[in-house]
């Protein structure tokens, strides 16, 4: 039995994230090296060299929970309960311990470390909302019974996490929760109830924050998205350097440590940034390789996610694989002008322990899953194949009678 779940583990997936993790430790190095020295005044390997111990950590996690049963979290009566009380007292305690940086109130300093409980909570929304919905698929279509109740939670850490204020990590938990909802098997009557609160919620939320929602500094990040270079000095510095990397890079790049952006004209270049300076020194092979890895894990999350049979593996599975496609997303969105600017890390490859170790847990979680998927198909073929050569044994018997 252990050799045939040792077997039934998806290799490719296990690989596709540790060569990324890996590739993500390497282009941390590259990016942040000029700025550990010139901004922060620390050794050049500072951010490299912690980035490596977080490394560390997350794959020691990630085999944790890859071994572990995922459907343990709803076979134990004491782990959802728990999850929910934790996760919101963390983000209440950050008003009160709290580390400003980057004009959010959104970490915890412990010495040298620094925790970002919001980059948890994504995780926490995906397992309680899948839990919970997977547990309600006998009655998922009475609204005030199935489909209402547990997005008081979703409801409660999100404003939370404007509060801080993130409007980006509350807008990708909003997101994250839409695909675990529509993934959950709720008729379309459900749902449209559900677009109504929430417009409706979003119209009352945004009448009493519009000054903060909408400051004049996130005016000007879409103000910017045309033409960068018109406020190259100002709101479009950013951006505008953005393009510059990634034109420099053309195809094969400038060579891997040799970007010119990185050298104080990209301020976050080893965390928002870092696929600008990807483009810059690696080219287009460089950035293939990420968004073709990261395309592989999320699609071949979605399809795990669609084969598995237990409604709460196949809504984790969809639910992680969103986190990481929405992040991905927001992020290359962000640095090629698609999008405004978030600040929101590329999954697997930014620096950032809190969001490496959560990522940690949730492909873990997604490889237990897409075990249990393989394991249980094999099962069931090597039993349909028994029962097949029992009744032609059956058959066999009976001629010879």
């Amino acid at each position: 039995m252990v050799k045939k779940i040792f077997k039934s583990y998806d290799y490719t997936l296990i690989l596709a994230i540790i060569l990324l993790s890996a590739f993500g430790l390497v282009m941390v190095y590259s990016a942040s090296m000029a700025s550990a020295v010139q901004r922060y005044k620390v050794p050049s390997d500072f951010f490299y060299q912690r980035q490596k111990i977080f490394l560390l950590i997350s794959l020691a996690i990630f085999i944790f929970t890859a071994v572990i049963p995922y459907k343990i979290m709803t076979f134990t009566k004491h782990f959802l309960a728990p999850m929910v009380i934790l996760s919101i007292m963390a983000l209440m305690g950050l008003f009160v311990f709290g580390n400003v940086a980057g004009n959010a109130q959104s970490w915890y300093q412990f010495g040298p470390l620094k925790i970002q409980p919001s980059e948890f909570v994504k995780l926490a929304v995906i397992i309680y909302l899948s839990a919970v919905y997977a547990k309600k698929q006998n009655y998922i279509n009475q609204f005030n019974k199935g489909v209402l109740p547990p997005l008081f939670y979703l409801l409660i850490v999100c404003v939370l996490i404007a509060k801080q204020p993130d409007y980006g990590t509350a807008l990708i938990i909003i997101l994250i929760a839409g695909t675990v909802i529509l993934s959950s098997g709720m008729n379309f009557k459900s749902i449209s109830k559900l677009l109504l609160i929430g417009v409706i919620v979003g119209l009352i939320f945004l009448a009493f924050g519009k000054g903060a929602i909408l400051s004049q500094k996130r005016v000007d990040r879409f103000a910017v998205l045309n033409d960068p270079f018109k406020e190259e000095q100002t709101s479009g510095f950013h951006l505008a350097n953005s393009y510059i990397a990634i034109g420099s890079g053309g195809i094969n790049g400038l060579g891997l440590g040799r970007s010119i952006q990185k050298l104080g004209y990209l301020p976050e270049s080893h965390t928002d940034f870092i696929m600008a300076v990807i483009a810059e020194e690696l080219g287009v092979w460089g950035v293939g390789f990420v968004v073709l890895t990261l395309a592989y894990i999320v699609l071949r999350g979605i399809y795990i996610g669609l084969k598995c049979k237990d409604p709460f593996g196949s809504l984790l599975a969809i639910g992680i694989s969103s986190m990481i496609g929405i992040q991905t997303f927001i992020n290359l969105g962000g640095i090629s002008g698609v999008i405004p600017l978030t600040g929101v890390p590329l999954p697997f490859v930014s620096y950032g322990g809190s969001s490496l170790l959560s990522l940690a847990i949730a492909a873990g979680i997604l490889v237990n899953v897409s075990m249990f998927v393989k394991y249980e198909s094999t099962k069931n073929k090597s039993d349909q194949k028994v029962k097949k050569e029992q009744k032609n044994d059956g058959k066999v018997f009976y001629l010879q009678q």
